[in-house]
């Protein structure tokens, strides 16, 4: 089951909005047959690895990372692939959530009187794809929040100035994060502030995320540097009224209800989750993250601590409002830490208040 976990992460970048799977056959204690998914459309891991194994496939054990599909859909169902094989027993690190399979993958090996076992390696494997399983049980993607501040919590100087505060190892870890997403979400005033391009930036990594910018009174200029670059750009607005000058550039814009201060985050998500986003990476400035996280919407923080102060005239990494008591802070659970290059990341968790 290591071993498909490892090649599931093969797909990381390439199998958006599907899964990334992988599967291992193994008959009389060899390895006879593997596989992953590549991208979506293209054959699912057990069909990789059962043209490998062949015959050999007969009688053995197949490892997969997660339940064999049981529909139709891009591909033929994978449960019906594996009953042909007739393998002796299927080892799942987990059930998928999507209604359309839901146990029912498992439901027919179980049927045709395979042994089935799940849990192996979970955590493992549901590391994998946070934001495919929340999408099937919620309907919205996994979030993630990314900064980069000084020591001492600024993310610029006063007057804006930002680049650069962490170093280029950082800098280089973010497109990774990047990459592996569905969408990147800024909101307009970063727009404004620093004409981001928004793309990813990995040469082993060919798909470009959707680029959302929430942007209420669409003050996003036609001239933007992320509306001139390939991929998806898609503008999220209270109002249609500048619509027609940024959709002639190529830009995408609909409608989202507003909310306070904005727009309805929310909505933002549900809208995303309808899209088949599974994981989206928000790089914003302090009142957008600050939102997110008021909301309760943020599912995982990405932190770079660079080795610099810049002290209290700069600007903060979250507009959370004035807290009056410590029960009302934003508790957090520390994942990992890690030094990249000269800088620290920390990966954390929003928990229960205290």
């Amino acid at each position: 089951m290591r071993r498909a976990v490892e090649l599931a992460a093969r797909g990381l970048y390439t199998t958006d909005p599907n899964p990334r799977v992988g599967c291992v056959i193994v008959n009389d204690g060899q390895l006879v047959g593997e596989g992953w998914h590549r991208r979506a459309g293209e054959p699912h891991a057990e069909v990789y690895a059962l043209e490998q194994a062949g015959e050999r496939a007969r009688g053995a054990t197949v490892y997969l990372t997660l339940e064999p599909c049981s529909h139709h859909g891009r591909t033929p169902p994978c449960a019906e692939a594996l009953l042909r094989a007739q393998p002796t027993r299927v080892v799942v690190a987990g059930s998928d959530p999507n209604p359309q399979v839901a146990g029912q993958g498992l439901a027919l090996l179980q049927q045709a009187g395979i042994e089935v076992q799940t849990g192996l390696e979970a955590e493992q494997a549901e590391a994998l794809n946070p934001g495919f399983l929340k999408r099937m049980r919620s309907g919205r993607p996994w979030v993630r929040l990314k900064v980069a501040a000084s020591l001492d919590g600024q993310t610029a100087l006063a007057n804006g100035q930002s680049q650069w505060i962490t170093g280029v190892e950082a800098r280089r870890d973010v497109q990774h994060w990047r990459a592996r997403s569905s969408a990147l979400v800024t909101g307009i005033g970063t727009l404004l502030a620093d004409d981001p391009s928004l793309n990813q930036r990995l040469d082993e990594a060919q798909r470009q995320p959707a680029r959302v910018v929430l942007d209420s009174h669409l003050r996003t200029p036609p001239t933007a540097r992320t509306l001139a670059l390939p991929g998806q750009v898609l503008l999220f607005a209270s109002s249609l009224d500048r619509a027609a000058a940024l959709e002639a550039v190529g830009a995408t814009v609909e409608l989202i209800p507003a909310g306070t201060g904005g727009l309805d985050l929310g909505a933002v998500l549900d809208r995303l989750g309808e899209l088949e986003m599974n994981e989206v990476l928000v790089e914003a400035g302090a009142t957008l993250a600050g939102a997110f996280l008021a909301a309760g919407l943020v599912d995982e923080l990405i932190v770079y601590l660079a080795p610099c102060l810049l002290g209290n005239q700069g600007r903060g990494m979250f507009a959370l409002g004035e807290l009056t008591a410590l029960s009302d802070r934003v508790q957090l659970r520390i994942l990992d830490v890690t030094r990249v290059g000269e800088d620290l990341r920390l990966i954390a968790r929003p928990g229960e208040k205290h």
